[in-house]
């Protein structure tokens, strides 16, 4: 079974540089006028609760039923959501966070264990499940923390939390079977996509 793992597409907040998080945020019009529609058409897309990433899946996947997983969103970064990094840079939590490799609980939201355990237990969910259907592929659209959080564990070959982000509107194609899946839990990375245009 093939699983696509993707990431949204363009909002204001991402060409701002700010913290995103929980905070639902349509896509940008440039953000949707660089989507484009996918060359496969899934029966069914998974989905965070938010609207950039329904928006993505509706272009991307304009056929295809789509169904919210509320713990597949982004982390919630609680007092950091709606500020960048330049707003913060004299800001004692933010640089305290920063400090710790961005791993530690942020004010009034969540810390990356937290949060990592969260996502890794709803995609495993959507693996075993469609394993279990006999299912060809899983089509899931999300955010850059829920790919780095599911593939820093699943992925293979191996790869830092950070390396596993992929472009706006990109993702990554990764294999895995029942025997894999039952044996070490583990997705096979087959290679990358890319639904939206370069930034020019």
């Amino acid at each position: 079974m093939k699983v696509y793992l993707l990431r949204h597409g363009a909002t204001e907040y991402n060409a701002r540089r700010r913290y995103q998080g929980t905070t639902d945020s349509p896509l940008s019009t440039a953000g949707r006028d660089a989507l484009r529609r996918a060359d496969m058409e899934p029966d069914v897309v998974y989905i965070s609760p938010t609207l950039r990433t329904r928006e993505t899946a509706e272009i991307v996947f304009p056929n295809a039923a789509l169904v919210e997983v509320p713990d597949l969103r982004e982390m919630d970064f609680g007092a950091f959501e709606g500020r960048n990094y330049i707003e913060m840079e004299h800001d004692a939590d933010y640089r305290a966070w920063v400090d710790g490799g961005c791993a530690g609980p942020t004010p009034g939201g969540e810390d990356r264990a937290g949060f990592s355990r969260r996502v890794c237990r709803a995609f495993a969910a959507l693996v075993e499940s469609a394993l279990a259907e006999g299912r060809e592929a899983l089509v899931i659209v999300a955010h850059g923390g829920t790919q780095m959080a599911a593939l820093e564990r699943f992925g293979r070959p191996a790869r830092d939390y950070w390396d596993w982000q992929s472009p706006l509107g990109g993702g990554f194609v990764l294999e895995t079977d029942d025997a894999q899946w039952a044996k070490t839990r583990t997705l096979t990375l087959v290679g990358a996509v890319r639904y939206a245009k370069e930034p020019s």
